[in-house]
């Protein structure tokens, strides 16, 4: 755009550009957006950017989950200001050493990352702080307390959010809402039929919706797709499962550990009646279901096959494309919960009449600047950009893209029912995620130095549960034995220092 009119301009200074009317703002549509919506790093505040002649290198996932947004915001960067922009992608599984080695070895080998939220335990001491006028921009102004929780380390922000991830049931209404199936249920289990409210409830209904066309389209249909393949984060959806028996919301002070201790907390009855709801839970998967990865269970799910199923937000917006053959027959719900909760302290089981729920929210992609990058402006200037207003509402929209809802506007049923949602639909998938974000019991994923040893040894041992190799007890006393190991192996001072956060996190003290 016209990069010989201006020089480069401080943040704060966007702040004019943004509020500008789309009427008074320059015609960007060829970008692809319908409009430049007012913010801080608008397009027409990046279009004030003049960084002609410098370079910004950016690592990010394969495309096209992550990989795509980054590298066509990087593309509309780089015809804003002028720079050039050099994006490198890389499979999940390769993501974390390409980022960890040059950190390691000193290099300056990228300026921007994105990556698995779950990694700042590793990575936090090589990223470069937020800067409090990025903190303070518009768009950053409603991203919800858990997401600034997740992006922060000892109270301080330093990995950008553009992305919020949590686990909710997702279910099919055409079925639970059928009369027919309805007095059939009753009929044959005695009591009505009713969104799951408990893993167990879950379980129940699940078993007794496999293994006949419920749904009428010739072909058979089962109860419930699950994560259950070992390395593709199966360790995501056990934690679902176990977290309302052993996140007792009157217990403080760890989920994964004692904080005080370090003991891990990993085999204690809450984790394993988690365990044992999982491997009896195989009886109602599609064939193959027990080697189901993440995109198995968004297609079984997002594609008709199912009736229920939990994990991230993938499944559901593959079932609400619009191509999708059970568009708007589908609604969002709380994860189960459960009637009984172990509490640690007092090393019995607690009723409650209520279900104890558990909100899960997960490692979800994050983004951040490394400290040792010569181009931190540029690259916070990016961030901003890829996160502004009118880039999310429209990352949003596009499944693959894998952004999902952390601002409090995104809970904003209107504009999913502007996407062709039926109200229904849309107030069902706000108001879960939306109450996520209220509760006080919520859990979160495991953030220490050395976490994909940790969250290995959980996949491997719930995996020999699954297979019938070992009893779940076994299993996951087995999990534990390794924790201790890694634990002696890292320090058990680090981890506990750094295992704080996230105690924080869980405890409402972020």
């Amino acid at each position: 755009m016209k990069k010989q009119l201006v020089g480069s301009l401080s943040i704060l200074a966007f702040a004019v550009a943004g509020s500008l009317s789309p009427a008074m703002a320059e015609d960007y549509t060829d970008f692809g957006i319908e409009q430049d919506l007012p913010g801080t790093c608008n397009y027409a505040a990046i279009d004030a950017k003049d960084y002609s002649g410098r370079k910004l290198n950016i690592i990010t996932h394969a495309i096209p989950v992550i990989g795509e947004p980054t590298a066509l915001h990087s593309e509309q960067f780089a015809k804003l200001t002028g720079a050039e922009v050099n994006v490198v992608h890389v499979p999940f599984g390769d993501l974390f050493q390409r980022i960890m080695i040059p950190f390691q070895s000193g290099q300056n080998a990228y300026d921007v990352m994105f990556y698995g939220s779950l990694w700042i335990g590793d990575f936090n001491r090589f990223l470069a702080p937020v800067p409090e006028a990025y903190v303070a921009s518009t768009g950053m102004e409603n991203v919800t307390d858990s997401f600034k929780g997740v992006a922060s380390w000892n109270g301080q922000m330093i990995q950008y959010p553009m992305d919020g991830d949590r686990h909710y049931l997702k279910y099919r209404t055409d079925v639970f809402e059928n009369e027919e199936l309805q007095a059939r249920f009753l009929a044959d289990t005695g009591r009505a039929l009713t969104v799951p409210a408990t893993w167990e409830e879950y379980n129940e209904v699940a078993a007794y919706f496999s293994g006949f066309d419920w749904d009428g389209d010739g072909e058979v249909n089962f109860g419930s797709a699950e994560v259950a393949k070992r390395d593709d984060l199966m360790f995501s959806a056990f934690i679902s499962r176990a977290a309302p028996y052993a996140k007792h919301p009157d217990v403080t002070g760890g989920f994964f550990f004692d904080l005080e201790t370090m003991e891990p907390l990993i085999n204690t009855p809450g984790f394993v009646r988690g365990l044992e709801l999982f491997v009896e839970a195989q009886a109602a998967f599609p064939p193959g279901g027990s080697n189901f990865g993440l995109g198995d269970e968004i297609f079984s799910f997002g594609g008709g096959q199912t009736l229920m199923s939990y994990s991230w937000d993938d499944a559901f917006i593959q079932a609400q494309q619009e191509d999708s053959r059970i568009r708007n027959m589908v609604a969002a719900a709380p994860l189960p919960g459960a009637h009984e909760v172990w509490n640690r302290d007092t090393g019995q089981w607690d009723s409650f009449e209520d279900p104890n729920r558990a909100p899960y929210m997960t490692w979800g992609w994050t983004s951040a600047v490394s400290a040792q990058s010569e181009e931190k402006e540029m690259a916070f200037d990016y961030l901003c950009f890829f996160a502004n207003e009118t880039n999310t509402f429209h990352d949003l929209q596009i499944g693959r893209f894998g952004v999902n809802p952390y601002r409090t506007s995104h809970f904003d049923s209107t504009f999913w029912q502007g996407l062709g949602w039926d109200a229904a639909v849309a107030d069902s998938y706000v108001a879960t995620l939306a109450g996520m974000e209220e509760s006080a019991n919520r859990v979160y994923d495991l953030r220490v130095p050395g976490v994909s040893q940790f969250m290995s040894s959980m996949a491997n041992g719930v995996a020999e549960a699954m297979a019938g190799q070992k009893t779940p007890q076994e299993a996951l006393d087995g999990v534990a034995e390794e924790w201790r190991g890694i634990v002696d192996r890292i320090g058990e001072d680090r981890l506990r220092e750094a295992y704080a956060n996230l105690v924080r996190l869980e405890d409402g003290d972020n």
